[in-house]
């Protein structure tokens, strides 16, 4: 192991949010040399290593969130002291660091204005936000403005998200460490975030975070700077339930909640059922609560469809211990939204869905892997664990059982490539979060090398409604082979965008029917940048895993963007293949390689015509080929499926 440390030095700001985290130094080698506050009979020879050292290593992630919140980049002191700490070879820290978007290693100023300039924000003019925001703010401004991937507010694009480190009241301070201005709780919370749920180990939920941010959506290039400039005077983010035109209907399962209880409230939680679910699954056992789970059907949510009953059988017969479960709430995939809608109208049913499925595989721990972007849900989620831990709904004794089980959440930093659920291991330890091979399989080695399961949001809010109505009743719903409620993603250019629940078998065109299909629709996307587009006239396709497969297309996660005759499609292409060519993690060399030649080739075919537009098409096909075939994950697999879809079903460039 390389310890090998630069002489730079912490400032006394980056050693407070370390020591805030870690605890005070334990000995003299945890600090950098000539420290004066280390005593003077400190043994310098001592260094923590070995198993201790590697026990503290999935600290990392949480350790440069604490130094980035509070001081808005990662200096080589900053880092140097927190590997130090951690016995974390320097070289291996600054790869992790560097690996995440959300993370600087150069100086830059304490406030940072996110920009998306995704798929369902270009639809909806991000370009021209963008324009006007770099008129308003230039250099000096005290603002880092920079273009961000989707920040998982499509249905009300364009959007912006701005991030203050230390929450200072001027934004050409340095960051000071001092909280801004909480919040209301409910579903009137502003959107200006000033303190909430903190996400790091050994930081509990629910204390201050030393850092502000705010929701602009949509955005105007006078709200984005006015939020930039004071955080508190952003206008107040609208309640999850408008994410949701359904709200307060009858029939609905998923989303029956949201605009009815109030997320922050566990007593108005279970006075609409909530808990019903768990009680049922202590009343089962373990192995009675996978076999209903099975004999649901339920899949995955997340776009593999893989069985979650099989998955959690898997991990229930590991004999090695202990076993880990993992919620993957880091929704990157571009135009999908609708775990965060769940997360922040209705977070209890997250965590007592996580806690039947930790009771299911034999787990006691849970990490709940949240994407950065995310400040609502953070905040809700951390009120509602702290909530359930102290009416003994988390814990030693949960429910008097005798079942131990508690739930940690963990951020993420910006990386598409950490929805990979061996990726998102790699994170959660301390390591750059790229795909490991398979197998070994995670219900065998996942997580710390442990048995994990891992499942997204709503994969894991579907289990309640099958403990309370049964398996049989759920199965009922849906189809034979993609049985009970879908949620689906819709934004782009309709009239009332957000997240529909319908029952899989409803077609696109009846999706479309409720969301207020245009009257000039030229084609939807339908799984995101990873999927495929479709054509107008196909509004017949039946919305489940088998039906969109034999239209020669995916389901992925539920988004359904729709563009009409005024988006000009080559702008999207070209913005999908971005997309790829940054959240690439390097690894492989067929995505490493082939996202840039996709990339460059868009940009080639933009501007040529007739016979060398057509030898970049082939070239495309044949990039396309080989990064689906030889690629090491599904981001390369699937970084040519949109772009092929509109080349063949479409004719984009013809």
């Amino acid at each position: 192991m390389d310890l090998h440390f630069g002489d730079s030095k912490p400032t006394d700001e980056e050693r407070e949010a370390v020591d805030a985290l870690l605890g005070p130094p334990g000995s003299a080698w945890e600090t950098a040399f000539g420290d004066s506050t280390v005593r003077s009979d400190a043994d310098l020879r001592w260094a923590r290593g070995g198993r201790a050292a590697r026990e503290r290593r999935d600290l990392l992630l949480p350790g440069l969130h604490a130094v980035n919140d509070r001081v808005g980049w990662i200096s080589e002191g900053a880092l140097d002291y927190l590997c130090r700490r951690l016995t974390v070879p320097p070289a291996e820290a600054y790869g992790v660091a560097t690996f995440y978007s959300m993370f600087s290693v150069k100086p830059r100023p304490a406030t940072v204005l996110h920009v998306c300039t995704d798929v369902a924000c270009a639809a909806k003019g991000s370009a021209e936000l963008c324009a006007g925001v770099d008129e308003r703010l230039g250099p000096g401004s005290g603002v880092s403005v920079e273009r961000s991937p989707c920040l998982g507010l499509c249905e009300r694009a364009p959007a912006a998200l701005v991030v203050r480190a230390g929450a200072a009241s001027d934004p050409n301070a340095a960051a000071s460490g001092g909280s801004g201005t909480a919040t209301g709780e409910g579903s009137g919370a502003a959107a200006s975030e000033g303190s909430g749920a903190a996400a790091g180990a050994g930081h509990e939920p629910g204390a201050e975070k030393p850092y502000a941010t705010a929701v602009i959506a949509p955005a105007t290039p006078e709200a984005a700077v006015l939020a930039a400039s004071v955080p508190e005077a952003a206008e107040p983010e609208p309640a999850a339930s408008l994410a949701v035109p359904q709200a307060g209907q009858s029939g609905l399962t998923l989303l029956r909640r949201i605009g009815v209880v109030d997320p922050a409230s566990l007593d108005d939680y279970r006075s609409h059922g909530g808990y019903t679910a768990l009680r049922r699954a202590f009343e089962l056992g373990p192995a009675g609560v996978i076999r209903e789970v099975t004999d649901a059907g339920l899949v995955g949510r997340g776009g593999a469809a893989f069985p979650t009953g099989v998955k959690w059988k898997a991990t229930a017969s590991q004999p090695d211990h202990p076993h880990y479960l993992v919620c993957n709430a880091d929704e990157s995939e571009p135009g999908t939204f609708k775990d965060r809608v769940l997360m922040e109208g209705d977070p209890f049913s997250l965590i007592e869905a996580m806690t039947i499925a930790g009771y299911a595989v034999g787990a006691h721990k849970g990490y709940l892997y949240l994407r950065g972007e995310y400040p609502r849900a953070l905040r809700l989620l951390g009120n509602a664990i702290v909530q359930a831990r102290a009416r003994g709904l988390l814990g030693d004794d949960v429910l008097g059982q005798g079942y131990t089980f508690d739930i940690e959440i963990r951020r993420g930093a910006g990386a598409y490539i950490c929805g990979e659920e061996t990726a998102l291991f790699n994170s959660i330890e301390g390591y750059r979060g790229e795909p490991r091979s398979k197998p070994p399989f995670p219900v065998e080695k996942g997580l710390f090398g442990k048995p994990t399961a891992e499942n997204n949001v709503e994969t894991l809010v579907n289990v309640l409604p099958i403990l309370t109505m049964g398996a049989e009743a759920y199965a009922a719903i849906g189809t034979e082979k993609s049985t009970g409620p879908k949620l689906f993603c819709v934004s782009g250019s309709v009239d009332r965008p957000g997240i529909y629940e319908l029952p899989f078998g409803a077609t696109l065109g009846e999706l479309l029917g409720l969301a207020g299909k245009p009257e000039n629709l030229r084609a939807v996307l339908l799984g995101g940048a990873a999927g495929g587009f479709v054509r107008a006239d196909e509004m017949d396709i039946p919305l489940t895993f088998e039906g969109t497969r034999a239209a020669g297309t995916t389901l992925g996660s539920g988004v359904v963007l729709a563009i009409d005759d005024t988006v000009p499609l080559p702008r999207i292409l070209l913005r999908i293949a971005e997309f790829f060519r940054d959240e690439s993690c390097g690894q492989c060399v067929p995505c490493r390689v082939g996202t840039v030649r996709q990339e460059e080739a868009l940009h080639r075919i933009a501007e040529r015509t007739g016979a060398a537009a057509a030898g970049d098409i082939a070239l495309l096909r044949e990039v396309g080929r080989a990064m689906r075939d030889a690629s090491i994950c599904g981001l390369g697999q699937t970084a040519w499926n949109a772009v092929e879809s509109a080349i063949d079903r479409l004719g984009a460039y013809e």
